[in-house]
């Protein structure tokens, strides 16, 4: 790889006199990413590296200016503050040229690492080259600001879907329970976060399993309209007369500011050896019935039909295909990855987590309470279509409330 002109490293970032150090990010481009980096330049004065990789359209500083720009509505906002470093976690060395790598190394004292392959359709190697192989080397990473300067946390994103298609109860403890996995994604992340514990002995590690994340709570503000998106965008088509689940399947969704908002917590306090927490509604989880009742009374149609799953799969939803065209029949398809997710019996239990941030005021709110807030948003960004930044949608919601 060529090597990349770099900006000077910041002086605030070095470790003296025990103070923090700087914050490695990896994600930073994607929707967490972009929430925890605002977190860290707007409640910190540390500085952060964010690893961006290169591509056709831009260079990594105009990428890492542009989600800036998305979240504060201000490209030169915390200017001063946040360096793009180009690099790619899924080659060597993250692609960084070995004197700045042992650089940054010694500048930096926690790394978060957030970035993953969300897709549920991947190959199986393609989704482990991503998550698995990514992993092993920002690991690799951190361990050289082991020995360069000293760490504080490495912080790994896992998700609470490495319980696969375990029944019942999954405790924060827990993870290798002879579950089987759903597609790629869930099996390449349960294979990440075991490797992630196998250096929980070298280095601080604290392992985060959030569940399925939305937009933001107040302002349904989102930068990711996948997982629930799709069935919540067929609900306004009308395309599902019924749907193949059970009334009371758990969906387990947290909006995407409390994640952000308790890594940060937690991420700042001294974690436990080896602790994961669950970053989840738990207790307060809805079911496919009352999120199908709420969507279908916001777009003024009809709740589906709830069908036993084999049925509507061998039978209904072929007829469907085959009698669609269009924008419907695209929606029906789109969905077909997430007809498992409508039979789950698994319940997150976040006890360890409620317990740490209770008293912070940090709590998962009922989906109930904010899911006309997300379809407010996804309906005006016309799901994902039109670009409405965080910035905008806090003034959309302003205006919508004042109506």
């Amino acid at each position: 790889m060529t090597a990349q002109k770099t900006a000077p490293l910041h002086p605030a970032a070095r470790i003296e006199g025990g103070g923090p150090g700087a914050i490695f990010l990896t994600g930073a481009t994607g929707f967490l990413g972009m929430e925890l980096l605002a977190r860290y330049l707007e409640r910190t004065d540390r500085h952060v590296y964010a690893l961006v990789r290169p591509n056709d359209d831009a260079e990594p500083a105009e990428r890492l200016r542009g989600v800036i720009e998305e979240l504060s509505g201000d490209p030169e906002a915390f200017s001063g503050r946040w360096t793009a470093v180009a690099g790619d976690a899924l080659v060597p060395e993250l692609g960084i040229e070995p004197t700045r790598r042992r650089e940054l190394a010694s500048e930096v004292d926690t790394v978060v690492h957030s970035a993953a392959s969300v897709s549920f359709s991947l190959p199986l190697e393609e989704s482990r080259r991503i998550n698995v192989a990514g992993t092993r080397r920002v690991l690799e990473f951190a361990e050289l600001c082991r020995d360069r300067g000293g760490i504080r946390r490495f912080a790994y994103v896992s998700t609470a879907y490495v319980a696969g298609d375990h029944p019942g109860r999954f405790g924060e403890d827990q993870l290798e329970v002879g579950q089987g996995f759903r597609n790629s994604y869930e099996r390449s992340k349960f294979e990440a976060e075991r490797l992630v514990r196998r250096c929980a002995y070298e280095l601080p590690v604290q392992i985060f399993r959030p569940s399925i994340i939305v937009g933001e709570q107040s302002s349904g503000w989102t930068a990711s309209f996948n997982v629930l998106y799709p069935p919540l965008k067929g609900f306004e088509a009308g395309a599902y007369p019924a749907l193949p689940a059970r009334s009371d399947t758990p969906v387990d969704v947290v909006p995407v500011d409390y994640v952000a908002d308790a890594i940060f917590e937690l991420g700042g306090r001294p974690a436990e050896h080896d602790e994961v927490n669950h970053l989840v509604a738990g207790e307060r989880a809805t079911t496919v019935s009352r999120i199908a009742e709420r969507a279908g009374r916001y777009f003024g149609r009809s709740p589906p039909r709830l069908l036993r799953p084999w049925l509507y799969q061998l039978i209904l939803h072929p007829l469907l295909i085959a009698v669609s065209r269009g924008r419907r029949r695209r929606t029906l398809r789109r969905t077909e990855a997430l007809f498992p997710y409508f039979r789950m019996r698994v319940r997150f239990d976040d006890r360890r987590s409620r317990a740490r941030l209770g008293p912070a005021g940090i709590r998962p709110p009922r989906p109930e309470s904010y899911l006309d807030n997300l379809l407010d948003f996804a309906v005006a960004a016309r799901w994902g279509k039109r670009r409405v930044t965080r910035a905008d949608a806090y003034r959309l919601r302003g205006a919508l409330q004042r109506r």
